[in-house]
């Protein structure tokens, strides 16, 4: 008998009719003899609506309350589906994040798992029932509704599957169909992966994609959860699988780049003529850290008369926020002046194959480069390379990378 956990998105449950056809397949699932778990999302555009709900009130908001109005889109939908599940005839229960108690730490709005406590789930499932719970949500240790950020309840559904040593974590997504070569909606030629490592799905969630969460694909391969994304409208289309790398890798020719990806999220700052000296770079970014703004892609320039200039970039949903931390900065450090340009796209060609393929990096700069697009900064790993360049050619770039990288169907 295996133990599957499901995850079904916003979209999936959008409405009472949709909700009924998750709840079927739910069933159906179990009725093959697998245990079950669901994890489900708030209905589509619940979520905003309470943000937006909660800003009208106080903006910005106090940051306890607002994941306490947050995080209340899950507990609708979960008991929905369990509701629905029971009126089938068939025994369900829905828990929510501080009942199974998914203790986090106090991060308000992208909480961090610390531990979660299986017992409850274990004993529902021993007892032959399907298990619905919450996603998106978690608890503190004084007990404060937490929440674990954008596609949060991604991050559940894999964190559950890992401590329960599940045997497949099945996704589902009502907007895709599996992970493409790039965004369909943008590249009409973009094919459907049947296969992806851990490695370049990581890559791809953290430079843009957002078909999985980047933290929940993280614990993926922590943990070694196998990860499969499936249309919720075709349960047995083939989707994408999500694995280790030798297991992603069998009986595929390995190419040097399996996708393209863009990310518009993005914001550019400049220290100009920051002294060059021992801790100024750390103050800078320890400062920056202590606000949970995550720093991507850093340059700085050649010394010049003891000065430099510091370059970075950063979400742009925090962009405010930086440009007022380094505000601060600029009088402490005697800098000159900020510069900073929100109107930016990050284009990265992610892949495994780059590993043992050379002279990716000089044929994306010239095709670039042939389309007059000129890049800002670069930045690269083992296995993706990353350009910064303006905002308005993202759609130019991104067709042009797929087609000279022969990506397409």
């Amino acid at each position: 008998m295996a133990l599957i956990v499901q995850k079904y998105g916003g979209t999936s449950v959008a409405n009472i009719d949709k909700i009924g056809w998750v709840a079927k397949h739910i069933v159906n699932t179990k009725n093959k003899g697998n245990k079950v778990v669901a994890v489900i999302s708030a209905m589509a555009g619940e979520t905003d609506r309470l943000i937006k709900l909660a800003l009208s009130v106080m903006d910005p908001p106090d940051e306890r309350e607002f994941d306490v109005i947050t995080s209340s889109g899950e507990q609708v939908s979960s008991g929905i589906v369990a509701m629905m599940i029971k009126s089938m005839g068939e025994n369900a229960v829905s828990y929510q994040g501080h009942q199974i108690r998914i203790l986090t730490n106090k991060s308000y709005s992208k909480a961090k798992i610390v531990k979660i406590d299986d017992s409850s789930l274990k004993k529902a499932l021993k007892k032959g029932q399907i298990v619905i719970v919450a996603g998106f949500q978690g608890v503190d240790e004084e007990n404060n509704v937490t929440t674990l950020g954008r596609g949060g309840s991604d991050l559940t559904a894999v964190a559950l599957a890992a401590v329960l040593k599940a045997d497949i974590c099945e996704l589902y997504k009502d907007d895709v169909d599996g992970i493409y070569t790039s965004d369909p909606s943008m590249v009409s030629t973009a094919r459907k992966l049947k296969k992806i490592s851990y490695e370049e799905m990581l890559e791809m969630s953290s430079l843009g994609s957002k078909v999985l969460q980047a933290r929940a694909v993280q614990f993926a391969k922590q943990f070694k959860v196998p990860l499969h994304v499936k249309p919720t409208s075709n349960p047995e289309d083939e989707g994408t699988w999500v694995l280790e790398e030798k297991k992603a890798m069998q009986d595929m020719e390995q190419t040097s780049i399996s996708s393209v990806t863009y990310d518009k999220n993005q914001a550019k700052i400049t220290l100009a003529h920051v002294p060059d000296h021992p801790g100024v770079a750390a103050k800078i970014f320890n400062e920056i850290g202590e606000k949970e703004i995550v720093v991507d892609m850093i340059v700085q320039n050649i010394s010049s008369d003891g000065f430099t200039d510091m370059t970075f970039t950063v979400p742009k949903t925090d962009f405010k926020k930086t440009i007022t931390i380094t505000k601060k900065l600029l009088k402490e450090l005697g800098a000159k002046q900020i510069i900073s340009d929100n109107k930016i796209a990050k284009i990265s060609l992610v892949g495994i194959g780059m590993k043992t393929h050379s002279g990716v990096a000089s044929k994306m700069f010239t095709a670039l480069a042939d389309e007059g697009i000129n890049i800002m900064m670069i930045s690269t790993s083992e296995i993706k390379i990353s350009c910064v360049i303006e905002e308005k050619y993202t759609e130019l770039a991104v067709r042009t990378l797929h087609d000279t990288f022969n990506l397409g169907i």
